[in-house]
């Protein structure tokens, strides 16, 4: 049985998220060119959901604890500037090898960005040094996932919700931090099925981030070193993740 507690942060998120995306559908910044985009299929769709969900998430994870808000706020900032500056190189591999030649590309922005965010935060969420340093991977890890899983309409939202619900039947802060993950996603979730919006790298990490925090808000040090390994796993298979997702039904 799910209680007040937890819905609270669930409902506060999907409010916040609807909100923000009509807002910025209504009077985009910049002009509505700007802030359209071409999905998998060439259809034209709106990157409305990325800052309507990373301000609602963000807000719900900061009512549990401010560490958590800030590391999604931040995980949506660097994803923001992927979205505005990102080039066509995809995975770590190949954003390292463009460093080592003198190249800061968006991708290593976002990598060495959200790790130091997913650390900060790790570092607050927990007590012991090494409780600390899986928090951060964690925190990260999933940021990472979720963006692995945003191949098409709907997968990474509907993963938020599936990788979250287990944890709305705990009690404490890690239910509320999944219920205002879960909040957002479900917020955003029919536009984008429809392929009316996508999340863009600004949503999907900021969903992970949040997803991550409440993974560690909830688990003590075997069941962060489990999703840490798992985590670690999948950022070395990305292209399979990826690939597996685009077969997803959906």
């Amino acid at each position: 049985m799910i209680d007040k507690r937890t819905c609270r942060p669930l409902l506060l998120a999907a409010a916040l998220t609807r909100a923000g995306q009509a807002v910025l559908r209504a009077a985009p910044p910049g002009g509505r060119a700007r802030w359209e985009r071409s999905n998998h299929a060439g259809r034209a769709v709106g990157l409305y959901a990325g800052p309507a969900v990373t301000v609602g998430a963000g807000i719900a994870a900061a009512r549990v604890h401010p560490a958590a808000g800030a590391a999604v706020l931040a995980a949506g900032a660097c994803g923001a500037y992927d979205d505005v500056a990102g080039d066509h190189r995809r995975g770590f591999r190949a954003h390292l090898r463009a460093l080592r030649h003198g190249e800061i590309t968006s991708g290593a922005v976002k990598l060495f960005g959200i790790s130091a965010a997913g650390l900060a935060a790790g570092a607050v969420l927990k007590e012991r040094p090494a409780d600390k340093l899986l928090a951060g991977i964690v925190i990260a890890g999933s940021a990472h996932l979720v963006n692995l899983l945003d191949v098409r309409p709907g997968r990474a939202a509907g993963a938020v919700l599936v990788l979250g619900a287990p944890g709305l039947v705990r009690e404490g802060p890690g239910a509320r931090l999944a219920a205002g993950a879960m909040g957002a996603a479900a917020a955003v979730l029919p536009d984008d099925v429809g392929e009316r919006v996508m999340l863009g790298d600004t949503g999907a990490h900021a969903l992970g981030a949040a997803l991550g925090a409440a993974v560690v808000a909830g688990n003590r040090r075997a069941g962060l070193l489990a999703h840490a390994v798992a985590l670690v796993a999948a950022a070395c298979c990305g292209d399979r993740v990826s690939a597996l997702a685009r077969t997803l039904p959906g």
